[in-house]
């Protein structure tokens, strides 16, 4: 089994991770499952790091951005679903201001709906997802990142070949 060492924040901590986790309802060996959102949070903790972005949003949207889904394939609703469910999550697992509260529900909802201007948290957390695309035989491409630090060659070329890794069996717990 592989195993992941998460590097625990005010918002990354076990009890949460275990939360989200039960939220998903499908196989977390799938291509949207956990392994997935580690890879994200990796990526996500990386650009917010060059890009100045505020990290306690990215990594709530790590977590929560596919707990919705419904399939594997297509689900254009599944961002709005993790939006409607993070506002259920605030101020029992945890606390944002209003503004950022917004920041959270926009980069949910549309994540998946290839944007790529908006403010610079929602463009992390865009790309963080983005740059794991490799699982499912993409490999992404800089005209449809937002940020420069996800569009630097090294940058796309890492977060590409940890992408390809396979994640089969994973236990989130």
């Amino acid at each position: 089994m592989p195993s992941f060492t998460i590097t625990n924040s005010d918002i990354v901590t076990q009890p949460f991770v275990e939360h989200c986790c039960d939220a998903y309802q499908m196989d977390h060996s799938g291509f949207h499952g956990f392994g997935h959102w580690m890879r994200v949070l990796h990526n996500g903790r990386l650009l917010t790091e060059t890009e100045n972005a505020n990290l306690k949003i990215v990594e709530l949207f790590c977590l929560l951005h596919d707990t919705q889904r419904h399939n594997e394939r297509r689900d254009p609703l599944h961002g709005k679903r993790a939006a409607q469910y993070a506002q259920t999550l605030r101020g029992v697992w945890f606390d944002v201001s209003d503004n950022e509260m917004e920041f959270l529900t926009e980069a949910l909802t549309y994540h998946s709906d290839g944007y790529t201007e908006g403010d610079i948290t929602v463009q992390v957390c865009w790309d963080a997802d983005r740059l794991d695309l490799g699982r499912v035989g993409l490999r992404p491409r800089s005209d449809r990142l937002c940020t420069g630090t996800a569009k630097s060659p090294f940058v796309l070329e890492e977060a590409y070949q940890r992408s390809l890794k396979q994640q089969p069996q994973i236990d989130p717990k």
